[in-house]
């Protein structure tokens, strides 16, 4: 584990949707299963509510609102992709609540998709969540399983 913190536990960052967290490589996506964009996990969405998952400031909501990039106060880009090929549906399905610059707080609500909406129209809802800089991290661990967004750590990591 991480002696370096004698007990404590390392920084984490919650599961930003609530649902089954898989392995980044299980991703239905060579770009993520690769880790083109960064490392991480995906997630097999329960329901459609993206939560912040740690306190940061908002880099990125992508115009087709697929996707939000948050920086943490210690400098980890996060990007938290909704679903597979969903740039497709040009933000129909997706309802943003922040914008860019704004800071958020863990567990705070950032976007809704609709679920019975994308996989009514064939798009998989699997969900990348990524450390685009993983270039920063030491370690980093993902934690696999059932997630409740906001509450359930899902990395585990080590800044450099």
């Amino acid at each position: 584990m991480f002696s370096f913190l004698k007990g404590k536990h390392p920084p984490a960052l919650a599961a930003p949707l609530s649902g089954r967290v898989i392995p980044i490589d299980e991703v239905p996506d060579p770009v993520f299963a690769q880790k083109v964009l960064g490392d991480g996990v995906g997630i097999v969405p329960s329901d459609g509510a993206l939560l912040a998952p740690a306190d940061g400031t908002v880099i990125q909501v992508a115009e087709t609102l697929h996707a939000v990039g948050i920086e943490t106060a210690d400098g980890l880009e996060l990007l938290i992709h909704l679903g597979i090929d969903t740039v497709k549906l040009g933000g129909e399905g997706f309802r943003c609540l922040v914008k860019e610059g704004q800071k958020v707080k863990k567990g705070e609500r950032l976007l809704e998709m609709d679920l019975a909406f994308l996989r009514g129209k064939g798009f998989d809802t699997t969900s990348p969540f990524i450390i685009t800089n993983p270039d920063r991290v030491a370690s980093l661990q993902p934690l696999v399983g059932e997630a409740v967004a906001g509450e359930t750590t899902v990395l585990r990591y080590k800044m450099k």
